[in-house]
């Protein structure tokens, strides 16, 4: 049976080697499966929630200041504004670009 407690205090001089079931090995690999596929789709809906200051949302656009500015008074893309500070959502953004996009000619 594995033991945690002496695996945590264990420091290898040299490469470790754990023998478990192939049972439990299956298990362990499901599990790590399920958690990776977890922690995808958590960070995806990290990144949709994130906000992204005035700036780098123009420079992930790719232009001028003026033309962000323009896009702001139109109300073309959403942003929210704390004082002075701008910032626009991820995911309108994205929005946004997906909204423009051109298909390559086949």
């Amino acid at each position: 049976m594995f033991n945690q407690k002496n695996f945590n205090n264990h420091q290898p001089t040299a490469t470790t080697m754990v023998v478990i079931p192939q049972e439990e090995w299956l298990s362990l690999h499901e599990k790590l499966d399920r958690l990776a596929e977890l922690v995808a789709n958590r960070n995806a809906s990290d990144r949709e929630s994130e906000w992204i200051e005035s700036d780098a949302a123009r420079k992930m656009l790719g232009v001028s200041p003026k033309t962000w500015q323009n896009y702001r008074d139109q109300r073309i893309i959403p942003f929210s504004q704390i004082g002075r500070k701008i910032y626009v959502n991820r995911a309108d953004l994205e929005s946004f670009m997906r909204s423009h996009y051109i298909n390559a000619k086949k």
